[in-house]
């Protein structure tokens, strides 16, 4: 079976022909700054509320200018489908981080510190080891 097969939802035919899903995407195009809707934004149509609901906290987290710079934010969102394990998710928030100019070099280099981060998480997670006071926030000046 294809991937399309496995989804758990229909994808809407024809969601533009609903004004909610209709400036939902035209609102996607515009910050995007292109015509490409994903199949995310296509499945999450089937309920207009979810779809308008999941943009906005998209595009207030992602797609506005903040403390962090979108070539950051992309791996970040990256390294946390790699986690959860969202095959969707690695492959569309690394496609992005290469549109916005992550080299292969940099690619490797997150990489390497995911596997890093991933192998010390199981070690610490297995030992159990106390936390450093040094480390408590409330002792940071």
């Amino acid at each position: 079976s294809s991937e399309a097969d496995m989804s758990t939802v229909t994808k809407p035919t024809n969601p533009g022909s609903d004004p909610r899903v209709s400036a939902v995407f035209a609102d996607i195009r515009a910050t995007r700054g292109g015509d490409f809707i994903n199949n995310l934004w296509h499945c999450l149509a089937c309920d207009p509320t979810l779809l308008e609901n999941t943009w906005r906290d998209v595009k207030a987290v992602m797609a506005t200018p903040s403390r962090l710079d979108p070539m950051t934010k992309q791996p970040i969102y990256t390294a946390e489908s790699i986690a959860n394990n969202c095959s969707y998710c690695i492959q569309s928030h690394t496609i992005a981080a290469r549109a916005l100019g992550m080299s292969e070099a940099q690619h490797a280099e997150f990489l390497t510190i995911v596997s890093l981060a991933g192998g010390m998480n199981h070690l610490l997670n297995g030992m159990q080891i106390p936390i450093d006071p040094e480390f408590n926030h409330d002792q940071q000046t």
